[in-house]
């Protein structure tokens, strides 16, 4: 059963979260601060962390920067009352994957940890298989029966990206945030070049193709 960490001071938010996880399913373990998460985490695995901001002792950015620093890749979802700009990018920066503001929308909120679960275990096998194509994550190669290509390392996150959700479409600004982060000043017309790139690479593969939606942005599509 997964198990889901609610760090979360307010006691109401915390019950209220306990309870509409456990109705999907879920296993609920919950925290009143960062302290007490980190001893949480210490004692017994964890596979998402819902994450609140303000709270006593030791605050969300601050149990963000511990869970990053020691290299842990748990993913977290930041829930919190600060709304702006600066709240979301610092939240970022710290190693969130995801971001909501309160008050929460609890049906939102389940959708966002599918997703952020399912990201997860994609990361976790760091190998993707499509067809007789296999991208190794760690080694940024794509292997097609006895032909090895090494990508360099964003055209490698980008075709990873897209063939890990296929028939999704990612805008350009989600690609530019994702792959090359949001402080970057690269402009969008750098996924257009390395969507050419890719395109060029594997026109020969039967397997999937690289899609621009007009007006929206980029999809994978794979081929059966």
């Amino acid at each position: 059963m997964i198990k889901i960490l609610v760090v979360e001071d307010d006691k109401h938010v915390r019950r209220l979260l306990e309870a509409v996880l456990k109705r999907e399913g879920y296993s609920v373990v919950t925290a009143e601060d960062g302290v007490k998460a980190l001893e949480i985490l210490d004692s017994q695995h964890i596979d998402l962390i819902i994450l609140d901001i303000m709270m006593p002792n030791m605050d969300g950015y601050e149990f963000a920067k511990e869970i990053r620093d020691a290299n842990s890749l748990i993913p977290i979802l930041m829930a919190t009352a600060k709304h702006l700009p600066e709240d979301k990018k610092k939240g970022f920066r710290l190693g969130t994957d995801d971001y909501m503001t309160k008050p929460l929308d609890t049906e939102e909120m389940l959708l966002r940890i599918q997703a952020l679960l399912r990201r997860s275990q994609i990361a976790s096998a760091r190998k993707l298989v499509v067809g007789k194509v296999i991208l190794d994550y760690d080694a940024l190669t794509v292997t097609r029966e006895d032909e090895k290509q090494t990508l360099p390392q964003k055209e490698f996150y980008l075709l990873y990206k897209l063939l890990s959700y296929p028939d999704r479409i990612f805008t350009r600004i989600q690609i530019m945030d994702e792959i090359w982060g949001m402080e970057n000043e690269s402009t969008d017309t750098t996924v257009n070049v390395h969507i050419n790139r890719l395109r060029k690479r594997f026109e020969a593969y039967p397997e999937f193709e690289l899609v621009s939606v007009r007006g929206l942005g980029y999809k994978a599509v794979r081929k059966p």
